[in-house]
């Protein structure tokens, strides 16, 4: 086998399948097919993989294998169960894109992100309903949207970081077909779509993969179990298994970016890096493919070195996610300095997320108590992804709280501004376009009562990190599923329409005005005594400005903006966006424009 070669249901004609499993730890392995429960034997090949053939598949067909004498298991590369994670598995009789439609190909410098959960976002909680939603989001001025993870997960309900199967899609979502349709949609549209990708771990409950081989370290473990093993004795096989995922959702689905979930998990003391070898196998393969396609990880270590080429000891990943610029305007907004909040919360800090993505970047962190990160100088803003709220930030609260049911609204639109012209790419989550106020809780509907008892207790030890010590709300109870409905009842505010306005607006300008993009320089300049925050953004020769007012204490006048020359495009006190200020005129000179805190104003200088 090459070194990314597929494993599990590999198709060789209308209703024919290569059947390719790694069972290393078994003597024999046979195909169990329904209906009917015929027997095949699979061959022993090298390396300890059996592979068979089947034919006359159809959509009834379910299937397993049983190991030497054992209980019948679902593949562990299965594509498709359609009877849940402890069911047998099927095939996946779709047709891969043959030909990609051109709509949505643009580089990671032009994405800006809109964050989905499938099962939320839509009352039915299927893709196909998802995809009902992706005009309005084009609309918005949304150009990639960010599915979280698809995998086929126990129960009803989930976040999907507890997923099992990685090849395959939930049913209850669509299935495969489902997934394709959404991708087809999006590009018809000129969206593109970046899925969330989890190789850190399987979820605890339905994961077969340790019964066949040894894909995990039992004497490693990491925050959700034994770490992967990508550097031990069969950690080729490994490799290539979670290589074919990557390449699997990229060629057979049309995705256009993988989101590589908590890569500071994955642990790799192999003087080959899995993820620079697999950044490096999708860079070859978009030197001959219609539709490139990029890697996003995300990582607490704020390590460089995840983006850097590998001819400077990089691994060569497109582009990361960067938490600093989060937590540091969180801080500042809503004074929180518990749990990792402690390291953040002055102007100076926020300033510093503004021109450089790490505020940590070998600085003295007191939550960790080292130093912390290092340096990413060099690197474009437009690798980097940021948020004003995204699933973490919202669903590992205790009470699930959005930014809108914890600041007021003039605050949450100074937020949004700095948020969106900031010069990382933005991330909106579901429903933050039109400040939702529904929560977005941690939900599970797992079966197996150890399971459920770790996962109540896990909660409980993440919480006290944060001082929360109330009540611990039950990820079984369905009510928190239901309530985290994007549109759930009552979390629709009064301004609705008007901060998706404001949002339309901030995204087109970015669009349209390269200094407001990822490109040029910045400089921010904190005056902490007055709660106020400038910011001078250039390029090319053009010229603009943010003054920045946290609070109603800060009356000051701008000091970097202090000539007839700077003008006023965009206010977020204006009656356009409910606010208590006064409409903006046409070359209103920025000297002439009153105070009034909570504020962002934009402004352009004119000769």
């Amino acid at each position: 086998m090459g070194p990314w070669d597929p494993v599990g249901p590999i198709r060789d004609g209308a209703d024919r399948f290569r059947l390719v499993v790694w069972a290393p730890r078994a003597e024999s392995v046979t195909l169990v097919v329904d209906p009917g429960s015929e027997e095949l034997p699979l061959g022993r090949r090298a390396h300890g993989y059996f592979e068979g053939e089947l034919s006359g598949v159809t959509s009834a067909t379910r299937y397993g294998f049983r190991l030497n004498r054992g209980t019948v298991r679902p593949d562990p590369a299965s594509r498709s169960q359609p009877e849940g994670v402890h069911g047998r598995s099927a095939f996946d009789l779709g047709d891969a894109p043959a030909a990609p439609a051109e709509g949505g190909i643009r580089s990671l410098a032009h994405y800006v992100y809109y964050e989905m959960h499938v099962g939320t976002a839509t009352p039915e909680g299927t893709l196909e309903a998802a995809a009902r939603r992706l005009a309005e989001l084009a609309d918005l001025g949304v150009t990639a949207v960010e599915l979280m993870p698809v995998n086929p997960f126990p129960g009803r309900r989930n976040w999907g970081y507890d997923g099992v199967f990685p090849w395959a899609v939930h049913t209850a979502y669509g299935g495969p077909d489902g997934l394709r349709r959404f991708v087809a949609a999006a590009h018809a549209l000129d969206l593109s779509v970046v899925l969330d990708v989890v190789m850190n771990h399987l979820g605890p409950e339905g994961n077969v993969l340790p019964e066949f081989a040894p894909y995990f370290l039992e004497d490693l473990r990491t925050p959700w179990g034994p770490a992967v093993n990508l550097d031990g004795p069969g950690s080729e096989e490994v490799r290539r298994y979670w290589g074919g995922v990557a390449l699997n959702w990229i060629d057979a689905f049309g995705i256009d970016a993988l989101r590589l979930d908590a890569v500071h998990a994955l642990v790799d003391r192999s003087a080959r890096p899995f993820l620079a070898e697999l950044a490096r196998t999708v860079a070859e393969r978009n030197r001959s493919a219609r539709r490139p396609a990029w890697l996003i990880a995300e990582s607490d270590l704020n390590d460089a070195r995840l983006l850097r080429p590998p001819r400077s000891g990089g691994f060569g990943i497109m582009a990361q996610w960067a938490d600093d610029f989060h937590h540091a305007l969180h801080a500042a907004l809503t004074g929180e300095r518990a749990g990792y909040y402690a390291d953040f919360g002055s102007l100076a800090d926020l300033a510093v997320a503004l021109e450089r993505p790490f505020v940590y970047d070998g600085r003295y962190s007191a939550y960790r108590a080292r130093r912390h990160g290092n340096s990413p100088e060099g690197l474009p803003a437009w690798r980097f992804v940021s948020a004003l709220q995204n699933h973490d930030q919202v669903g590992n609260r205790l009470g699930g709280e959005r930014l809108a049911a914890l600041v007021p609204f003039e605050r949450l639109k100074v937020a949004v501004a700095l948020h969106l012209l900031a010069p990382w790419r933005p991330l909106l989550f579901q429903g933050e376009e039109w400040a939702s106020r529904a929560p977005f809780w941690y939900f599970t509907d797992h079966s197996a009562p150890s399971v459920i008892a770790g996962l109540r207790e896990g909660r409980r030890r993440e919480f006290e990190a944060f001082g929360w010590t109330d009540a611990i709300p039950d990820p079984q109870d369905p009510r928190y599923f239901e309530a985290s409905r994007w549109d759930a009842p009552g979390a629709r505010p009064p301004f609705a329409d008007a901060h998706r306005s404001l949002v339309q607006e901030l995204l087109r300008l970015r669009r349209t005005v390269p200094a407001l993009d990822s490109g040029g320089s910045i400089q921010a300049l904190p005056w902490a005594e007055d709660d106020r925050l400038e910011v001078l953004r250039e390029h090319r020769g053009d010229h603009w400005g943010f003054v920045v007012r946290l609070s109603e204490r800060s009356q000051a006048p701008a000091v970097l903006f202090d000539t007839a020359r700077w003008r006023v495009v965009l206010d977020t006190t204006d009656p356009r966006w409910d606010g208590p200020g006064r409409p903006v005129t046409p070359g209103e000179k920025a000297l002439d424009r009153p105070v009034g805190p909570p504020q962002f104003l934009l402004l352009h200088e004119e000769d």
